[in-house]
């Protein structure tokens, strides 16, 4: 069974930090290339970060400089270290999986977590 499972989530004072996980299981990591996106009440849900399968790397401009996304494929998990939280960081994170390989599953998502940015 294909699965993504995100932690890591919570509430932070602004200026703070949260590193967000994502474990895959049923599929084999390392052919995906994983993003982070993310969907705050009342907006459609938008790009955070995403990393290649060769471990190339892209930010929104909003959280470049501020998050990190990495993988590490012998733990089939994907990393967002998020650093200066905002307030409008505030959201739920979603993990996301996508190939252009035929023949396996396309386009998953973790069920997400919340991360709430307050003082």
């Amino acid at each position: 069974q294909v699965q993504l499972v995100e932690s890591g989530g919570g509430l932070v004072q602004p200026g703070g930090s949260l590193r967000l996980s994502c474990a895959a299981s049923g599929m084999i990591f390392s052919i995906y290339t994983m993003g982070w996106y993310r969907q705050a009440p009342g907006e459609q849900r938008e790009l955070v970060a995403r990393i290649s399968t060769l471990g190339n790397t892209d930010a929104a401009d909003s959280v470049k400089g501020r998050f990190t996304i990495s993988r590490d494929n012998a733990k089939n998990t994907v990393y967002l270290q998020m650093n200066n939280l905002k307030p409008e960081d505030t959201a739920v994170y979603y993990c996301n999986a996508r190939t252009s390989r035929s023949g396996y599953k396309n386009d998953l998502w973790g069920q997400g977590t919340q991360v709430t940015v307050s003082s």
